[in-house]
Order: C-alpha cells, then structure tokens, then sequence
C-alpha cells in the first residue's frame, strides 16, 4: 500500500506541477515581446516554402498556423510551441514508466521523470517562444522512445514512432542530424540495437524520416548550398580556442549544478548496465552532450548555443528518476529543491523580459534585453509617423530584426531592408534577396517618400558615427532624425523621413544625430 500511496503521491505532484507551470508559461507568453527570432519565423510563415535560407520549414508553419488562430496576438502565435512543451514531459512519462516503472520496479519513476523534465530549466520553459528548438526537441524524444521498443522487438508501432520522429526534426532544423548520428552509433553499440537495424521495417522507418529532409537539399541544390554552407562553415571558424572551457559552462550551467552531478553518475553507471534500455539512454545522452561541449572548442562562439546539448540532457532523465527513487529522502529534496530554483530563475528572466518596467530596471543594471525591447514603442512611433505629410511613405528597415519586428506589429511581412552585417551574421540575407526585400542603396527603393528605421545599437558597426557613414553611403542625404530611446536608453531607434525628392549632401554635423 505504501508504494501505491507513494505511486499516487507523485502522479499528483507531476500533475499538479504541470498545470501550474503551464498556466504560468501562458500568462508569460501572452505578454512576452516578440522575440527577434520568433518575428523572423513569422515573417517567413507569411511567405510560404518548404525550406528557407536558415532553417527548415517546420517552424515557419507552425508560427503561420498560431498566428492563423487570431492574427497579430502573441500568445497565439506561440500556441503550437506551447502545446508541443506541454506534451513532451508526458512523453517522459509514459517512456520511463515502460522502460523502469514496471510494478516489479517502481510504479514512480514514470512520474519522477516526467517531474524532473518539468524542472529542467530549459525543458521546463520550452514553448514560451514560437523556436525550432521546440518541434526539435519532441522529434528527439519521440525517436528515443522508438529506439527503446526497437531494442526489445521491431513491431510497426515502434517504427512509425521512429519515422515521425525523424520527419519532425529533418523539417525543423540542420541540428537535428546530429540527434540521428548519436541515435545510429548508440544502436550500433549495442547488440539489440544491431539486431534492430537489420530488420526490414526499421529502414523503411528510417527511409519515410529521411523524405523530410528533400526539401531542404532542394533548396541547397537551388541556391548553391548557401544554407548549408551558413551553418557548417561561414558561422564556424574550426579552429580551436580555450573560450570553449567558458561555452561549455554555460551550456551546463541551464542543467543545474546538483541535476548535472546526477546525471554523470547515472551515465557512468548506465554505461556499464547489462540493461539495455539503460545502456541506450546512458550512450545517447552522454554522447549528445560531450559532443557539443567538444564542439564548442572549434565552433561558434557568436551565437547563442547553451540550448544545444538540451535533446542529451532529457535523455538522462530517467536514468535519474530511477536514482532519485532510491536515494535518501534529503538528496532527493536537495535535488529538486535546486532543479526547481533554476526553473525559477529561468521564468524570472522572462518575466523580467514582459514587464517594461522591470525591464528598464534590468537595463539600469546592465542587463539589457535588446532582443525583447522597445518594439511596441518603435511601432507606435511610426504609425504615427506614417499619419503625418507626405502621404504615402514607405517603411524601410535597417536590418532584418527591424523588418520583422515592425513586420508583425505592422501586419505587413514585405518591409524593405538595407544590406546591414546582422543579416549576413544570422544567415538571413539570402532569404530576404530571394523575397527581393534587400535593398543596397535609395536608387534600389524607389523614388516615393522614405521613413527608413534603423538602431545603431544592433551589432556591427564600431560607435553611431561609423553606422551614420554607413547609411549616408547607402542612402545619401540624411535629414534630422527622430530618436527613440527605451529601456533607460540601453536601446535606440533612429528613425529618418526622407522625401521623394533627393536633397542636398548634408555635413555630417547636420543629421540632428548626437555627436
């Protein structure tokens, strides 16, 4: 009786953990900015395809189906990514209850494990932004879980999970291979997993996964692989650097200290397991992980990449749930104790995020968060612009984080936007040339009446001046500009009218710009 009380014990906390960190996530995402990312991800689900410059076209049409729901509502546009989170820590739980929960085991590790993957920091806040790394993460665990029924028979379920799995992370994101190349060398270690891929219907699976990735090889084929070109060469310099000491920190860090620790010693000892399913989780998890903390000595360090080893943490998960069901009731409180601080510390940054007032704090403080702020204001700003003489002014954006920003909030994916080196950084430039949106000069955008919105605070350029020469180059004369400053000034927008007619050079004292 008592583990049946303590089985129902923990199917409650879980359930009661999971509502409440759902209501949570759905105040947080009905009003949290729109993230840069999650703008671009509009814009291109406002222009259809199959692929795109940067990524698969998953993402894209998820974010045009929410937007669908009610046109211009962030929380709607979020919706398919915050039901994806929802369902994957009951993907945990039904995988681990199977796999180690039988009633001759513990009837609570099921729930344990999906409790820990609630807690995890990054797993526990996935979906409050419309990011790959959403369908990414689903399409990593539902080929987990078919890997571990494949290690024990290969029926036609198991190989239809295997298959959807596969199509879902092939049109989410390049990242995505490296999920299939740790999952093939974890099944080729082991010898139920050699047993598994010589099966028949386990390479008709494998086959109908790797349709998913035709369109964008296509695209590739197309556009002289400057996508795939993007994400293995141009944004990685392969050299190696000790900043990866400090990248692989910070990629652990989002698992918390006291979980990390845990799930070393469950890789270590499912290492050496004769059980299989124990053995697979322990080799897909640790390998996951390891790779990309080597990767980061050789590869980009620009970007943000803490997320990346995310898939290898879940995939420990149970392994610890089987420990934690073991160990004394004080490890077990201290470790969820500390997951959970780091939970909260994770939705406190996004509440932060949310609030402009606590934001600008923030900004005070020398955390500014560009990436969310000061979009409603810029919004509202050229709006009312646009109502003033001349009529008929277009809006051209200075990079394209401005373009679909101003995009979304403007209802209007086709913002123009000058050459500026974050398009280039993000690999962004192409799509917007392949939808003729990047312009490189005025003669370029036509001779009607210009509000061109730019910020100098936007990566690339060393101080306002060198941005200004920049964009006097680009468009010639430049009027006084209209200067919006947000989050204690931490971000600025200029934004400059110019009219049909082409006026005299200006000195570069006489732009109205601060010097």
């Amino acid at each position: 009786m008592r583990d049946m009380h303590d089985a129902n014990a923990a199917r409650r906390w879980f359930i009661g953990l999971w509502l409440a960190l759902l209501l949570v996530k759905l105040l947080l995402a009905a009003r949290l900015p729109l993230f840069v990312d999650e703008a671009f991800y509009w814009q291109e689900g406002q222009h259809l395809a199959w692929a795109y410059s940067d990524l698969p076209g998953l993402t894209a049409w998820l974010a045009r189906v929410g937007d669908s729901l009610a046109p211009g509502h962030v929380l709607a546009l979020r919706l398919p990514f915050l039901l994806m989170g929802a369902l994957l820590p009951w993907l945990l739980v039904w995988m681990s209850a199977r796999e180690f929960g039988a009633p001759q085991r513990d009837a609570r590790i099921g729930w344990w494990a999906g409790s820990l993957c609630l807690l995890l920091p990054l797993a526990g806040t996935l979906g409050l932004m419309a990011l790959p790394d959403v369908p990414l993460l689903l399409a990593s665990v539902l080929c987990l879980d078919a890997g571990l029924q494949l290690l024990r028979k290969v029926e036609t379920w198991a190989c239809a999970e295997l298959a959807l799995g596969l199509m879902i992370g092939g049109l989410t994101h390049y990242r995505f291979a490296a999920v299939i190349a740790v999952g093939v060398v974890a099944l080729l270690l082991l010898r139920e997993g050699r047993h598994a891929l010589r099966e028949p219907k386990t390479w008709l699976a494998i086959a109908i996964g790797a349709l998913a990735w035709l369109p964008l090889l296509l695209w590739n084929w197309q556009h002289g692989d400057a996508g795939l070109r993007f994400q293995l060469v141009d944004r990685h310099p392969w050299a190696f650097s000790s900043d990866g000491w400090v990248l692989g920190a910070i990629q652990l860090l989002p698992a918390t200290p006291l979980l990390l620790l845990a799930m070393g010693w469950v890789a270590l000892r499912g290492l050496r397991t004769h059980h299989p399913a124990a053995r697979y989780l322990a080799l897909s998890g640790s390998a996951m992980v390891l790779g990309f903390l080597l990767l980061g000595f050789f590869a980009d360090r620009q970007r943000v990449s803490f997320h990346w080893p995310l898939p290898g943490f879940v995939a420990l998960l149970p392994l610890v749930a089987v420990w934690l069901a073991t160990a004394r009731r004080g490890m077990q409180g201290a470790v969820l104790a500390v997951t959970a601080l780091g939970l909260l510390v994770a939705l406190g940054f996004f509440a932060v995020a949310a609030m402009p007032a606590w934001r600008t704090q923030a900004a005070m403080r020398g955390m500014p968060l560009g990436n969310f702020a000061g979009w409603d204001v810029l919004a509202d700003a050229v709006r009312a612009r646009q109502m003033q003489p001349p009529a008929g002014m277009r809006v051209v954006a200075g990079d394209f984080k401005i373009s679909a920003e101003l995009g979304y909030a403007l209802r209007d994916a086709n913002i123009p936007v000058l050459a500026h080196p974050l398009n280039d950084k993000h690999g962004r430039a192409m799509q917007l040339s392949l939808w003729q949106l990047l312009q490189t000069s005025r003669h370029t955008l036509g001779q009607g009446p210009l509000l061109v919105v730019v910020s100098p605070s936007h990566a690339g350029f060393d101080g306002t001046q060198a941005y200004l020469r920049r964009l006097q180059a680009q468009l010639g004369p430049l009027p006084p500009a209209q200067i919006l400053k947000v989050d204690a000034g931490a971000k600025q927008y200029w934004l400059f009218a110019l009219p049909a007619q082409a006026t005299p050079w200006l000195r570069h004292d006489e732009t109205g710009l601060p010097q």
